[in-house]
């Protein structure tokens, strides 16, 4: 048996796994998270109905794209490394993984579910045949898509999308879609001349929402050619970058951050900060209350729910209510891990860099106890 990835060709999550094992060359089988198998066999072993999950050929089971993702880097072998070695490169990196698979949230919920004149017939398709059992009817079929739609549409408004927001909403993904467009007119990738986490952190809404559903599609075809090309390089199996002459197929040379790689961050500081500032908070306070706490758990009635609760913040001049997530904390860990085994000059570059795009905060913002994945998961861990 071949390594079997459970997912969705819409699905964020999966769209970030996909991209990693196709770029990687490393074999596999795309398999439907609506099928059978996926119900009766998987879901009672994972502990909730969830996606993506990576079954290997041993049949172990994985849960969660970053933790995939991890799986195969430890064993990675001759791969080169998705998680760059050098201290600027790996504290971007994993900036953009966490940025990219939440703070992009907002606008591929958006230009999903609120284009239903034009995304509506391709999204009952998709949805129905990946999601419906084999073989099932017309009325089957749309009753999942109906069951599917009213629960992202709901997950939409705890991302904070609403009438008051979608105005600046817009604004943000096009400043974001300029931006990267011209950090790319240098480099095929984030980082340079092969991908990297972060890379995968972005490919997971700027592919499976806003380059495959039809309205935002057409928007970004139009107005980020570059970014369109990067995503279906993000999806090749080859290098597919025949419009950059001679490129290296490393990284930039030493540690460098280009003042359009800069903009970005500054872009996630105003954007993004605010958000994280705010989920930390309210995570504190929730720990506060709860001292006792079992370590190892979630907290939470129904362990297999995510959110602990809600905050409202600033964001962009106007107040958003969103749902808070611990797992967004276990990737922000994954940002200061990399600052916290980080020293002497090398750590003095990394807080030149935060303090110059506005992110120092970015690797003092921590919760009172860390979000560990146990089981399939999010736990907290004993209190430090």
């Amino acid at each position: 048996m071949s390594y079997r990835l459970y997912g969705t060709p819409g699905s964020l999550y999966t769209g970030k796994v996909r991209s990693y094992l196709i770029r990687n060359g490393i074999p596999f089988e795309n398999r439907a998270a609506g099928g059978p198998d996926f119900r009766e066999r998987l879901v009672p072993r994972i502990g909730r109905w969830i996606i993506p999950v990576l079954e290997t050929p041993e049949g172990e089971l994985i849960q969660d794209g970053s933790d995939i993702i991890d799986w195969f880097e430890a064993q990675r072998g001759d791969r080169p490394p998705a998680r760059p070695e050098t201290p600027r490169h790996a504290l971007i990196s994993q900036i953009f993984e966490l940025f990219g698979g939440e703070g992009l949230l907002r606008p591929a919920m958006h230009y999903r579910w609120n284009f239903d004149e034009i995304n509506r017939p391709f999204l009952e398709r998709d949805f129905s045949a990946f999601l419906a059992p084999p073989g099932a009817d017309d009325e089957t079929r749309h009753g999942v898509f109906a069951m599917s739609s009213a629960r992202m549409r709901k997950a939409m408004a705890s991302f904070g999308v609403s009438v008051e927001t979608i105005p600046a909403i817009e604004s943000a993904y096009l400043e974001f879609l300029d931006l990267f467009d011209r950090h790319l007119s240098r480099s095929p990738f984030l980082l340079g001349g092969r991908p990297t986490i972060g890379d995968w952190g972005l490919i997971a809404p700027l592919y499976a929402h806003l380059a495959r559903d039809p309205y935002p599609s057409a928007i970004m075809k139009t107005r980020a050619h570059r970014v369109w090309r990067w995503v279906e390089r993000m999806n090749a199996s080859e290098p597919d970058i025949g419009e950059y002459l001679n490129a290296d197929p490393g990284l930039f040379r030493d540690d460098e951050v280009p003042d359009t790689l800069r903009a970005l961050l500054r872009f996630i500081a105003s954007d993004y900060l605010p958000e994280i500032k705010a989920f930390v908070a309210f995570a504190n306070g929730w720990l506060a209350a709860r001292p006792d706490l079992p370590d190892w758990t979630s907290g939470l009635d129904r362990p297999q729910d995510r959110v602990i609760g809600q905050v409202e913040f600033l964001w962009r001049g106007l107040p958003v209510k969103v749902g808070v997530l611990p797992y967004r904390l276990y990737l922000l860990q994954k940002v200061h891990d990399i600052w916290d085994r980080t020293i002497g000059p090398d750590r003095a570059a990394l807080d030149e860099l935060l303090e110059d795009v506005g992110l120092t905060d970015l690797v003092h913002l921590r919760a009172a106890r860390k979000v560990v994945r146990r089981n399939h998961l999010e736990v907290w861990a004993p209190l430090s």
